[in-house]
């Protein structure tokens, strides 16, 4: 089973990944191959567990905090995605930067069977390029600057009506 994921950032509305993963993924390895993905540099990091209104549940930590009787944050490593997702928008938060409080934010929009011959975890979409890992008011340097939303209103800026129309 495989795990289709579509990733967004509230930095660069322009920005999307879509990713298919395998159910049997640990958040630690997903955590290394985001990084490759994004190109980052390895960093402190950690998965969130969200509601439908992207509030943070249940923490997932790159180190073992030494979490007791279920309390407190999980090892990433001990944790596979199969046993944190189980239907579709199903969401996760992924925390890159502790210190900024900056995340990209992951649904679940699907699940398939694995085909033969994939190597999973994969990159199947991309949109624009990832936020500077370090400096959120940075943009790559091929990067378009506005949002979809400003370029498809563009067309409407240079309205200025009819003056003959009457509504009522």
């Amino acid at each position: 089973m495989v795990f289709r994921f579509r990733m967004l950032s509230d930095e660069n509305d322009r920005f999307v990944r879509d990713y298919e993963v395998s159910y049997d993924t640990t958040l630690l390895e997903f955590h290394d191959f985001l990084l490759r993905s994004l190109e980052y540099e390895p960093c402190m990091a950690s998965f969130f567990t969200a509601d439908d209104r992207w509030n943070r549940l249940r923490e997932f930590t790159l180190m073992d905090m030494g979490a007791e009787n279920g309390e407190g944050p999980e090892p990433m490593e001990r944790i596979a995605l199969g046993q944190i997702l189980h239907s579709n928008r199903d969401r996760l938060i992924y925390l890159f930067d502790l210190f900024g409080d900056r995340a990209y934010y992951l649904e679940l929009t699907g699940a398939a069977e694995a085909q033969a011959g994939a190597e999973y975890p994969r990159e199947i979409f991309a949109r624009a390029e990832a936020p500077d890992q370090y400096d959120p008011s940075k943009t790559r340097a091929d990067e378009e600057e506005g949002s979809m939303f400003d370029e498809a209103m563009d067309d409407f800026r240079e309205f200025e009506g009819d003056d003959a129309y009457d509504d009522e």
